[in-house]
């Protein structure tokens, strides 16, 4: 049995299918530029993260000479997870905004 297919149905999937993209490039971008701060739990270490877990900055916010170096590796291991964590958040939170109000076709 042939199906009949509605203009106005292929012109509107084909407009969702433009929207989503635009929102899909809206979201790549929107994860390049956003950034978080982070810092280990004693304070040392401070991470600065994109919500696409680049890191792009690292500062040291204590002296170091009066810490071992197993010290300091636990400082940049612990910030490193927070720094992770923290760029998932921002993807989620991201997608959330970008998403959240679009219609599943499903829902349609």
């Amino acid at each position: 049995m042939t199906r009949e297919i509605d203009q106005s149905w292929v012109e509107e999937a084909i407009e969702r299918y433009r929207r989503i993209e635009a929102l899909q490039a809206e979201f790549d971008e929107a994860i390049r530029r956003v950034e978080v701060t982070v810092r280990s739990p004693d304070g040392l270490v401070e991470l600065v993260v994109s919500a696409a877990g680049s890191v792009n900055d690292v500062r040291f916010l204590g002296p170091l000479h009066t810490r071992t170096g197993s010290e300091v590796a636990r400082s940049v291991r612990t910030a490193i997870t927070a720094a992770d964590d923290a760029a998932r958040w921002a993807r989620e939170k991201l997608h959330t905004e970008t998403f959240g109000g679009y219609r599943r076709l499903t829902e349609a």
